[in-house]
């Protein structure tokens, strides 16, 4: 879709920082972007933006259910990938573990005070990572919109059960990130993930 996204090493991980907001997969298809009454299918990948709200888009990245990321065609650019459950906990572990890199991994600032896109408190909020964690919310399977502001979730490719993946989720009033699992109708964020390329110490001559 031409979009730019800014990237950060984090360990021996080269991420996103943004959010992702393509509308194709690699092969140019179109992922279908439905009605919120038609929101919540088994058969195919769907995105939605929070509120129908085009500018929250370029903010925040669109709301992907999982079959996008489970979709052979691919939604990461080429040389990227929807990073594991497992690729999700080395991040974690390198920053320290889950009950306080929650701080490091959000971006700073808050709604109140008119330089974040968090509620206050955001707790502990520093980006030290430079993941820019952002609250994106989420999209329910039945097609509401919640908690923009309050959370950021992060699905992973790592099915959990036939009908619930892993993903991680950030909050405004804490300082950890959670290993969770969400159901795969319901439209979270997604972060790219650099591929493990043997030998590259080059990011971009590695995509």
């Amino acid at each position: 879709d031409g979009n730019i996204y800014e990237t950060v090493e984090i360990g021996e991980q080269l991420w996103m920082a943004e959010n992702l907001k393509t509308t194709h997969y690699n092969n140019g298809d179109e992922i279908p972007y439905p009605s919120d009454e038609d929101f919540g299918s088994w058969d195919e990948g769907q995105y939605g933006i929070y509120d129908n709200d085009s500018t929250n888009a370029d903010i925040y990245g669109n709301l992907y259910n999982w079959f996008v990321v489970d979709d052979e065609r691919g939604v990461c650019p080429e040389g990227w990938h929807v990073p594991s459950d497992e690729e999700y906990t080395i991040l974690i572990d390198y920053l320290g573990g889950q009950f306080v890199v929650g701080g490091q991994m959000k971006s700073t600032g808050t709604i109140e005070s008119g330089d974040g896109l968090w509620y206050s408190p955001n707790v502990g909020a520093t980006n030290e990572s430079g993941f820019t964690g952002l609250p994106a919310g989420y999209r329910h399977s039945i097609g509401a919109y919640h908690n923009m502001g309050t959370d950021g979730y992060f699905w992973s490719s790592s099915e959990y059960t036939s009908s619930e993946a892993w993903n991680q989720k950030l909050y405004y009033n804490n300082l950890y990130v959670t290993r969770g699992y969400g159901h795969k109708l319901n439209g979270y964020s997604i972060r790219c993930l650099q591929d493990d390329i043997e030998g590259c110490t080059d990011p971009e001559a590695c995509n």
